[in-house]
């Protein structure tokens, strides 16, 4: 049978594994990503055939392969017909989901084989293994592995196929000598012992998408035909859910708007760790920007910003800082995502100083350029920044980003500042002299809306824990890549997300 005969939809697979099943074949499933073929699939598939009368093999789509920023290496219609050519393979075809239990569910085989890199059960750190193991046995599928020896795509693409510039390669290579997966693995572990209070702006991201029509007839501008519109939980909504992935527990104290509050959403996209303390702004709407998009490109054309940042009244403010404070105290760190537009007051500002271990963000926006700053807070005890808003602090254009950082460091007092740099990734400086550059990894850069919060949420914890200046600023980065992969704050960021990539990268 041709290579491309063999290649079939997967409802077709489907009909195709009824038949086969319905003439007495024993028919056998391998599932995977399959993102460079090599010796180990070879042998995989050829146990594998051996168990059975019929081989299907079905391939992970692109979207749904979560390896890395940079990964999958091949397109899902060039794996598929990889993986159809081998011999002993009888029918291929891309799957649609994520994970394989539907998957199982849908085509039923006799047997699913896993490969010779799973001993067990128990030795896929990502759990996945185990629901596949229940999903067989519900449907009475026979879950059996191969045995030979190990090879890794990963590994293989790293050390001979990188999509990184040289540069990159050569820092990964030393970083894999300085530290382990299992190094990784020890600080979320006790980054999932943390307790977190957030303070912060809440922004509902309005994304309204739209294609460009031309030139309107009678008058010099361009018109748009509205296609459709997404509402994210943004600002410090987004960067409570990120944490909330990766610790124990998080409250959130933050403003809505009296009008148009939004609450019921609001409450509905955070995830279930996280404690909301909302307080209201009289006559005000929960801000709300508004970014017209193009579809196609995504790029943002215009923004409309629905706002009133004269921030709460004082009996309003001091209730909110009563409830914080009292929150304060039984945490390990606070978190203050301020982008400027009245939630954290400046009597707020003031108090937080006192707090024991105290993580900000200025962010500068349209809303608030030149007008907000770090240079506000009197303490920090780490800070994040974009090198804009730490050139806008300094009022320094020229001048290197070290020098700089350093500056304003001392005035806040922080032991750790990071500064993201954009595509050249981050510095980080601390108090007793350690100072690190961390190239970026980001391959495909679909949203940036969104990704400073995800580095800002997961640097904060690893700071809070004393963590290498190198690990910190790595771990942002990574977080970063995978933030500019999403539209908008859809998702947050989890540990697995951040694991899968992290392996990528280390193997």
């Amino acid at each position: 049978m041709r290579v491309e005969t063999r290649v079939v939809g997967l409802s077709e697979l489907a009909e195709t594994v009824k038949k086969h099943k319905q003439q007495g074949h024993r028919v056998v499933l391998c599932h995977g990503v399959f993102d460079l073929l090599h010796i180990g699939h070879i042998r995989y598939f050829r146990q594998a055939a051996q168990m059975g009368d019929v081989l299907i093999v079905t391939v992970t789509p692109d979207k749904w392969v979560d390896k890395g920023a940079h990964r999958p290496a091949f397109s899902e219609v060039l794996r598929v017909e990889g993986v159809a050519s081998q011999r002993g393979v009888d029918h291929a075809a891309i799957s649609k989901w994520a994970t394989a239990e539907k998957l199982l569910d849908f085509l039923k085989p006799d047997v699913y084989v896993k490969g010779s890199d799973f001993t067990s059960i128990d030795t896929d750190p990502t759990g996945k293994l185990r629901l596949e193991a229940e999903a067989c046995k519900k449907l009475g599928i026979e879950l059996k592995f191969t045995e030979d020896i190990v090879f890794s795509s990963t590994t293989l693409i790293n050390e001979f196929m990188s999509s990184f510039p040289k540069e990159v390669q050569e820092y990964l290579k030393v970083f894999r000598s300085r530290y382990s997966i299992e190094d990784i693995e020890h600080l979320f572990d006790k980054m999932q012992k943390l307790k977190v209070t957030v303070v912060g702006d809440t922004i509902l991201d309005d994304y309204q998408y739209c294609s460009p029509l031309g030139m309107a007839s009678k008058e010099p501008v361009i018109a748009f035909n509205h296609l459709d519109g997404d509402l994210f939980a943004g600002g410090v909504l987004a960067i409570a859910n990120h944490l909330s992935n990766l610790v124990k527990e998080v409250h959130l104290f933050t403003l809505l708007g009296e009008l148009d509050s939004h609450e019921e959403f609001i409450r509905d996209n955070l995830n279930a760790n996280v404690q909301p303390h909302f307080e209201y702004q009289k006559n005000a709407p929960t801000l709300r920007k508004r970014r017209y998009i193009e579809s196609y490109s995504m790029t943002k054309l215009f923004e409309i910003y629905h706002m009133d940042d004269s921030g709460a009244d004082s009996h309003c403010d001091e209730c909110l800082r009563k409830k914080l404070f009292e929150s304060a105290d039984q945490s390990d760190l606070v978190v203050a995502a301020d982008f400027g537009h009245g939630a954290i007051s400046a009597k707020c500002r003031e108090e937080l100083v006192r707090v024991p271990f105290l993580a900000v963000n200025t962010q500068t926006n349209a809303g608030n350029r030149g007008f907000h700053t770090i240079s506000k807070y009197k303490r920090c005890d780490f800070v994040s920044l974009a090198e804009p808003e730490l050139r806008l602090d300094t009022r320094d254009r020229v001048s290197a980003v070290s020098s700089l950082t350093k500056l304003a460091r001392e005035k806040v007092g922080a032991g750790m500042m990071a500064v993201t740099l954009g595509k050249k990734g981050s510095y980080i400086q601390t108090r007793d002299g350690a100072a690190v550059m961390v190239p970026a990894f980001d391959h495909k850069v679909v949203d940036k809306i969104g990704s400073g919060d995800a580095f800002f949420s997961v640097t904060s914890l690893a700071a809070v824990l004393e963590a290498q200046p190198e690990l910190v600023a790595f771990l942002g980065n990574i977080v970063g890549a995978i933030a500019v992969g999403i539209v908008g704050n859809k998702k947050s960021i989890t540990r697995e997300a951040i694991m899968k990539c992290v392996r990528s990268l280390l193997k």
